[in-house]
C-alpha cells in the first residue's frame, strides 16, 4: 500500500465512524437533547486530549485555534443539528453533502487551488449519489432547516480550508491541535446548550456508554484522524471522503435497524463511493528524462586529472 493509500485510508475512518452518530444516537442516548450530545461529544474529548499532550496555543494560536474550534465543532454540531430536527434525515444529508462543493470555492480563494473539472464533476456525483441513497419521495422542505444544513456544511468546508491553510505551529503534534480545536468548540457548544435545552437529564448505564463511544472513539479518535488526514491530503480529496458518512449511517440502518435498501440506494452507494475514490486520484504527471550520471572512482578522477595535466602541457 503506497503512502497516500494508507493516510486516505486512515482518514476515511473519522467520516466511517461519524456515520455510526444516527445509530448510536436513537439507540442509546436520550431523545431530544442534540445540544448536549454535541457538548459532551466536544468536551469531554478535548480536555483529555488537552490533559494527555499538555500543551496550549502560543500567541496567535490562541485565537486561530478558537476560530477553528468555531468553525469544525462549535457552529458545525448545533446547525448540523438543528437541520436534522427541521429536516427529514435524507434531505438534510443531502443538503450537508454539497460541502465538497463549499471547498472548492474556498480553496480557489484561500488557498490558491484553482477548481478543476474533475473536481467539480466528482462533488456533484458524490452529493447526487448520497440523494439517491438517503432520500425519500415527497420529503418536506423547511426554510429554516435548508439554511441551518447549508451554513453547517459551509462551516465544515471552512474549518478544513483553514486547517489546511494554517497548519499547526512547529512542534506541536495533531493530537494537540485536536484537543484545542475540541476544547474550544465545546465550551462555545456550553451556555447554547443550557441556554436552549436547560440542565443535563438523567442519565442511564446505556447513556453513559454512548456518550463514552462518542466522546473518545467517534470524536477524540476520529477528529485526530481527520486533521491528521487534512495535513497530507488536498482540501478536496480530504472533504469528498465526507460522503462515506451518509452511507455508513445507510448500511448501518439496513444491518442493524431494519431499514430498506433498495436497488435505487445501492446504484446510489456505487455513485458516491465511485466519486470518493476518483477524488483521491492524483493527475497523472509526465515522467522526467532519466538522466545518465557517472561516479568517477578514485582511480578514474586520477586518470582525468593527468589527462587534463597533459591536455594543459601540450597546449
Amino acid at each position: 500500500m503506497s503512502r497516500k493509500a494508507a493516510v486516505v485510508a486512515l482518514t476515511a475512518l473519522a467520516p466511517i465512524s461519524w456515520g455510526s452518530t444516527y445509530f448510536v444516537t436513537t439507540e442509546f442516548l436520550p431523545p431530544d437533547r442534540p445540544l448536549f450530545t454535541g457538548l459532551m461529544r466536544a468536551l469531554p474529548a478535548g480536555l483529555l486530549l488537552l490533559a494527555l499532550t499538555r500543551k496550549l496555543p502560543q500567541g496567535a494560536w490562541w485565537g486561530k485555534a478558537a476560530v477553528l474550534g468555531a468553525l469544525n465543532i462549535g457552529a458545525f454540531f448545533p446547525l448540523l443539528f438543528l437541520a436534522a430536527y427541521r429536516l427529514p434525515g435524507g434531505v438534510a444529508a443531502v443538503v450537508g453533502s454539497v460541502g465538497p462543493l463549499f471547498v472548492v470555492g474556498l480553496a480557489a480563494l484561500f488557498l490558491g487551488d484553482k477548481p478543476t473539472a474533475k473536481s467539480l464533476i466528482t462533488a456533484i456525483a458524490a452529493a447526487f449519489g448520497v440523494s439517491l441513497v438517503v432520500l425519500k419521495a415527497g420529503a418536506a422542505l423547511d426554510a429554516l432547516g435548508v439554511v441551518a444544513g447549508l451554513l453547517s456544511a459551509l462551516s465544515m468546508s471552512a474549518g478544513v480550508v483553514f486547517t489546511k491553510r494554517w497548519g499547526r505551529p512547529e512542534g506541536v503534534g495533531a493530537l494537540a491541535l485536536t484537543g484545542w480545536q475540541l476544547t474550544a468548540g465545546g465550551l462555545i457548544i456550553l451556555p447554547i446548550a443550557f441556554l436552549i435545552e436547560g440542565a443535563p437529564p438523567a442519565l442511564t448505564g446505556t447513556n453513559l456508554a454512548g456518550y463514552a463511544y462518542l466522546a473518545f472513539g467517534n470524536t477524540a479518535i476520529s477528529y485526530f484522524l481527520w486533521f491528521r488526514g487534512i495535513e497530507r491530503l488536498s482540501a478536496s480529496s480530504a472533504t469528498l471522503l465526507g460522503p462515506l458518512s451518509p452511507l455508513t449511517a445507510a448500511i448501518i440502518g439496513w444491518a442493524a435497524l431494519g431499514q430498506a435498501l433498495g436497488p435505487v440506494q445501492i446504484v446510489g452507494m456505487v455513485i458516491a463511493f465511485g466519486a470518493t475514490l476518483a477524488g483521491q486520484l492524483s493527475p497523472r504527471t509526465p515522467k522526467a528524462p532519466q538522466i545518465e550520471t557517472f561516479s568517477l572512482t578514485e582511480k578514474n578522477a586520477q586518470e582525468v586529472s593527468m589527462d587534463l595535466e597533459g591536455s594543459a602541457v601540450r597546449r
